[in-house]
């Protein structure tokens, strides 16, 4: 296939996170004959408060076709709806405008929202990885109503694609491709210890936790005081944390409130972006990962990193043997912490994937049907 009759696919990434976990596979997607991607960067890219990571997408070398602002200052519900809508309006006329085969979301960001109702609208099929995952809170809505809008699927694991099916979608469109985010994580994480600590402000030889603790968007209110219980386990503990702060969601204002109010034990490191080498290389050389992102549930176990998974964010999503599930109560936080300290590395056997996604999505795309045909949807049952 020559380059005038590639596959022209869009991705768009809205976050720090969802880039770090799909870059090796995109530089895969870009690399394979027959294929011509590019990137539409919105939400937290653009924002200097979290580290305007757009420059981590153009360092990469893949190009860049769009750059959608959206409000990521005012962090209440309100704004997060607000943002897709302006986020549908900037994908609606840039698939408009580029008509791509096919456009690959990630996730259940609202971004990844108005870019699968944009795709529908302009005639473009949609492609979902990690649809089928429960997660409770407004994630599992959202991430199902994506999965609706898009033509093919590829899931991370057995129980996604049942889930799928039993949501109504074809078989024959559901792909078990792994977890992309585990593709090269032992390699991205081999930076030496004390190396790493060098690197996060830590000395030599310390131990410490890592932390990354997100708003529940119907729990914004009682962000405060769940980071407050946060805080008062970590002190508790007593060893210095390697704070990661929260994205843009509503609540995450009153978490960097608690952080102003509380603080962290001494000789802690709180910042505002990591880049993902070194965040690998942390969850790799902590003590514990506490909190409640996915790089828990779903990462971690890769690197045999002890985690404790905090509240409802992860609600019901499958699980490794390394996590322990807490309420977000200082009592319950501090006696997890304290189990995690105590047992220490797992075995780095991983439910979600053998590392092997990106070859794996990369093939279905240059291979599977496309056309306007796959927008003709209805539910198989």
């Amino acid at each position: 296939m020559n380059a005038a009759a590639s596959r022209r696919i869009i991705y768009l990434s809205g976050t720090r996170a969802d880039f770090g976990l799909m870059q090796s596979t995109l530089q895969r997607i870009a690399a394979t004959p027959g294929l011509s991607l590019q990137i539409a960067v919105t939400g937290m890219h653009l924002s200097a408060a979290h580290g305007h990571t757009v420059d981590e997408v153009q360092a990469s070398g893949l190009p860049i076709c769009a750059r959608i602002s959206l409000d990521t200052s005012t962090r209440s519900g309100a704004s997060m709806a607000n943002g897709i809508a302006d986020c549908l309006r900037g994908m609606t006329d840039l698939l408009a405008r580029e008509q791509p085969d096919l456009l690959l979301v990630l996730g259940d960001r609202g971004e990844m929202l108005a870019g699968a109702i944009a795709a529908l609208h302009t005639g473009v099929p949609c492609v979902h990885i990690h649809g089928g995952e429960r997660s409770g809170t407004v994630d599992e809505p959202v991430r199902h109503a994506i999965s609706k809008l898009c033509s093919y699927h590829f899931v991370a694991t057995t129980g996604s694609r049942d889930r799928l099916v039993q949501m109504g979608e074809h078989p024959e469109r559901i792909f078990v491709t792994g977890a992309p985010g585990l593709d090269g994580l032992s390699e991205l994480a081999a930076m030496r210890k004390d190396d790493c600590l060098h690197a996060l402000g830590l000395a030599p030889g310390q131990a410490f936790i890592l932390a990354l603790f997100h708003p529940v968007v119907q729990q914004a209110g009682q962000a405060r005081e769940q980071t407050l219980a946060l805080l008062e386990a970590l002190q508790g503990i007593g060893l210095p944390v390697v704070w990661l702060d929260p994205n843009a969601d509503a609540g995450s204002r009153e978490i960097l409130a608690a952080l102003d109010a509380g603080g962290l034990p001494a000789g802690s490191v709180r910042l505002a972006h990591m880049a993902r080498p070194l965040f690998a290389a942390a969850m790799r050389h902590c003590e514990v990962l506490v909190g409640n992102s996915s790089a828990g549930i779903i990462e971690a176990a890769s690197l045999g990193t002890s985690v404790v998974n905090i509240g409802d964010r992860q609600h019901l999503r499958e699980r490794n043997a390394n996590v322990i599930d807490v309420s977000a109560e200082r009592e319950a936080i501090e006696a997890a912490l304290r189990q995690a300290l105590a047992h220490g590395k797992w075995p780095c056997d991983n439910l979600w994937g053998d590392g092997r996604a990106g070859e794996r999505i990369a093939s279905l795309l240059a291979s599977l049907p496309v056309g306007p045909q796959l927008l003709e949807k209805v539910n198989c049952y």
